[in-house]
């Protein structure tokens, strides 16, 4: 903020953005293999009966938490009712280049699960767009007699109409990437002994990975203060910005705030039945990397180390639940929607029926779900919401707040995602167990198949030294997979 005084040239700026963006870069590199690696590994460690049990636990928590925030978010706004019609005048318009429905976000959302090309998902996404196209159409104007004949008069017209059309943008399609690397996962744990050397080397790329993580993250200081004080700096009037949307800003603030620092950590005592702020703060680390990069995504390497060397979860839960929960748990987005949908009914001047409340409820869960298929999401899932109301849209823009909106809510997204880990691994704990069972035990008779066969089939003495050597690399092998 003391720099804001000294008026710096937008090439100073820039160069103090510069390493924060590096930061950010380096982060971003390390998603993709990062996902890949660990979600294969992991879920290959489980039985398909296992994952579909923890799939459903934390599909059904995701739902819940998302639901709870857009309700939290719809108490406050109702209560502190920051919008007032005097703003509607000073606030610059916003407007969006496409139409676009709740349902058009559902959809991208199944297009982008299934992907009909897995190298295009590494760089491309899917989404709904409406082009223009022109249409003829033919009236009649009636019956006009003609020397004793009757003709029917049609007048010829043309119109433009939205044609709704799938188009692929830029950016790495995570959910589809996650859905083939799940499946892998599973069916690859199913093969048993002959996919040991497989998972063994999904694992080792892991751990290769983490341990780049680990390098990264001396550069944690250096690149969240960059980020922060570039995005702070190139903001022209932030008092002004205070002053016309302030409200709306405390009132996302504080149910985010009051969410984690309160619902969130009674979930987790009533459930886990431990110390919960003793795990908050373990994540300390990835939620300040979270609110620097504004994405749970970018985050995602530093939330790994956290919730393996700092809070101890089970590395096949985290590999599992949080590069999903990255793409599709989107808890401060749901009460972000919420909040932004009811200030702009209050800048109209309208009033909401009890129905039409608890559509906006329901409708801001639904779109967090979808945030993650929506190019400039923050605007767009506005839009959708409102829609489902008929309220107007013209007055929307928050693009002077909302790069602190989006640090904000972004740490209840990645919080959400490390809770719901916790909490599924403690669901879940008897299974895991049993599935470490199963595997050692499938891992010794696959060892006693290995060492007998070979020396009851040739019966000759003069192999078994060499196969010998062959029993023992397998039982390396599998001992270091287990």
């Amino acid at each position: 903020f003391s720099l804001r005084s000294m008026r710096l040239s937008p090439d100073a700026v820039m160069l103090i953005s510069y390493p924060g963006e590096l930061f950010m870069r380096l982060l971003k590199l390390l998603i993709l293999p990062l996902i890949i690696a660990s979600l294969i590994a992991g879920s290959a460690r489980l039985n398909a009966s296992m994952n579909g049990r923890i799939a459903v636990r934390t599909l059904v928590y995701f739902v819940l938490t998302s639901l709870c925030n857009a309700i939290l978010g719809t108490i406050l706004v109702l209560l502190i009712h920051p919008g007032d019609p005097n703003t509607k005048g000073i606030i610059k318009e916003t407007s969006v280049d496409r139409e676009v429905h709740i349902l058009d976000g559902i959809l991208d959302l199944g297009e982008n699960i299934f992907p009909d090309n897995l190298f295009q998902a590494a760089f491309q996404q899917a989404h709904t767009v409406y082009v223009p196209k022109t249409v003829t159409v033919q009236n009649s104007t009636g019956n006009e007699s003609f020397i004793g004949d009757t003709i029917e008069a049609v007048v010829t017209t043309t119109e433009v109409e939205l044609v709704r059309s799938i188009q692929y943008r830029s950016g790495t399609n995570t959910l589809g990437i996650i859905f083939f690397c799940l499946i892998f996962g599973t069916v690859l744990g199913s093969m048993g002994a002959r996919a040991y050397v497989v998972i063994e080397f999904f694992t080792t790329i892991d751990e290769v990975v983490m341990r780049m993580v680990s390098g990264v993250m001396w550069l944690t200081p250096i690149g969240i203060s960059s980020v922060i004080c570039g995005k702070i700096l190139s903001v022209e009037d932030l008092t002004l910005v205070v002053q016309q949307l302030g409200w709306f800003i405390a009132t996302v603030a504080l149910g985010v705030f009051f969410y984690q620092l309160v619902i969130m950590q009674l979930i987790y005592f009533i459930i886990v039945k431990k110390n919960p702020y003793k795990f908050y703060w373990g994540l300390i680390q990835a939620t300040l990397t979270a609110f620097a990069t504004a994405s749970t995504a970018a985050a995602l390497p530093i939330t790994f180390r956290c919730m393996d060397e700092k809070v101890h979860i089970d590395p096949r839960i985290s590999r599992f639940i949080l590069p999903i929960g990255c793409s599709i748990n989107m808890d401060g987005t749901a009460l972000f929607v919420a909040v932004a949908s009811f200030f702009i009914a209050q800048m109209s001047d309208l009033h909401l029926s009890l129905g039409e409340i608890i559509t906006v409820c329901l409708a801001s869960t639904a779109a967090s779900f979808s945030s993650a298929s929506v190019p400039s999401a923050a605007l767009v899932l506005i839009f959708m919401v409102l829609s489902t109301i008929d309220a107007p849209v013209q007055d929307v823009s928050f693009c002077g707040v909302n790069w602190i909106i989006d640090r904000i809510r972004t740490t209840n997204n990645m919080l959400g995602d490390c809770y719901a880990a916790a909490v599924v691994e403690h669901l879940s704990k008897q299974q895991l167990l049993s599935a470490d069972s199963e595997f050692y035990q499938e891992d010794h008779v696959e060892t006693s198949k290995a060492s007998y066969l070979p020396t009851q089939y040739n019966g000759s003495t003069e192999s078994s030294a060499p196969q010998s050597v062959v029993v023992d690399l397998q039982t390396s092998v599998i001992t270091n997979a287990a």
